[in-house]
């Protein structure tokens, strides 16, 4: 006022205003870029753990027999026992449609682990036959020995 000059009215809080935006921007960029850093690193994390899953699967579905048909196991739990002794023969079959087991004692059904109870009196052969719905069949025995 001493040179006769009016103070523009407003210019300090316009200053003010433009300065606290940049600094509002500036750190909204660097929150935006801790958040995204972040979730890249569990998205990265996501698909590892999706890609372990997808080879565990995998070993999974090869050791139950993958797309192959064939009896991947039978035995029986006590190969040798007593006359009227419970034994379990357990058996596992891949792409079968039907199973049989003779000398009967349960009813049996494809499955990739199952066992059933026979107790026989005398040495006794089992005979496991699977078959695949287009006319293969695979067939497994297993002895039970009585003392």
């Amino acid at each position: 006022m001493l040179n006769g000059s009016v103070p523009e009215s407003g210019k300090g809080f316009r200053s003010y205003v433009v300065i606290s935006l940049l600094v509002f921007l500036v750190a909204g960029a660097y929150i935006g870029s801790v958040f995204y850093s972040r979730w890249r690193d569990n998205q990265a994390l996501e698909d590892k753990a999706a890609q372990k899953a997808r080879a565990q699967d995998k070993k999974t579905f090869e050791m139950r027999g993958g797309s192959r048909f064939a009896i991947l196991g039978f035995y029986a739990d006590t190969p040798v026992a007593h006359a009227g002794e419970r034994v379990d023969l357990c058996y596992s079959v891949s792409n079968a449609k039907s199973v049989k087991l003779e000398p009967q004692s349960e009813p049996v059904w494809p499955a990739f682990s199952h066992c059933v109870n026979v107790t026989p009196r005398k040495t006794t052969t089992y005979t496991l036959t699977a078959e695949d719905g287009e006319g293969h069949t695979a067939t497994a025995k297993v002895v039970v020995t009585i003392r």
